[in-house]
């Protein structure tokens, strides 16, 4: 797995110092920073593309008339990094990670992780059919608890493939257990947000950040937890 323990907060640290102003990143924002990880884009390209359209944004804001508009979202920032990405040497991009004891991907941290998981899948309040499948992504995390115990040497890569698709196969139980209001609610908002940056991103991006948007708002709304190790605390 890539080592990128602050993937998300480096970014956010980045983009608040450069805007020169705290200002929380939405949950927008949040599903473009997700597009990136896994897209497999390293975190040195993505700040890279932060610098580069401040850079821009700060050298047209000391022109005549002087007066530019605030930056007020990471979406602005987007085809800068599509561009930090395609500049970057492709040996780094595609760079085997590396495993190590000392990663805090530890054996016995990563299954405790599993297991808090899976109790807070087993205590939420979900509608049929998303109870029936959280049954089985919980009885599964448990299983893949116990198999890491007994065999520490198994692949977190492997793994972390396994998470998303249980992961998957939860969002999809939530969206059919959905009401359709409430979906049509959130997509509507998704597009909203998604308005001012369109002109920097591409349409496949905008589909991405569309459906990463709404698996994480609907994830959030019924108290549910990101499943990749991506998401397993480091402290």
């Amino acid at each position: 797995m890539q080592n990128y323990f602050n993937y998300f907060t480096e970014i956010e640290e980045r983009f608040q110092q450069r805007r020169g102003s705290l200002l929380m990143l939405s949950t927008l924002d949040w599903a473009l920073i997700e597009t990136w990880k896994e897209a497999g884009i390293p975190l040195e390209a993505v700040l890279r593309g932060i610098d580069s359209a401040f850079d821009k944004h700060d050298a047209k804001s000391l022109r005549p008339p002087g007066r530019t508009r605030k930056v007020n979202g990471l979406a602005w920032c987007a085809q800068s990094v599509m561009e930090a990405v395609e500049q970057a040497n492709e040996a780094a991009i595609g760079a085997r990670p590396s495993e190590t004891i000392d990663s805090g991907f530890e054996s016995d941290r990563v299954a405790r992780f599993l297991e808090t998981n899976a109790a807070s899948i087993a205590g939420a309040n979900l509608l049929s059919p998303a109870n029936t499948t959280a049954v089985e992504v919980t009885a599964r995390l448990k299983v893949l608890a116990t198999e890491l115990r007994s065999h520490p040497a198994h692949s977190l890569e492997e793994l972390d493939r396994t998470l998303s698709v249980l992961e998957e196969k939860l969002f999809a139980a939530l969206l059919t257990a959905t009401p359709e209001d409430q979906l049509v609610a959130l997509r509507e908002q998704a597009t909203r947000e998604l308005a001012p940056y369109r002109g920097k991103m591409q349409a496949v991006q905008i589909k991405q950040v569309q459906q990463q948007f709404l698996q994480k708002r609907l994830l959030e709304g019924n108290k549910l937890p990101r499943l990749s190790l991506f998401y397993m605390s480091h402290e």
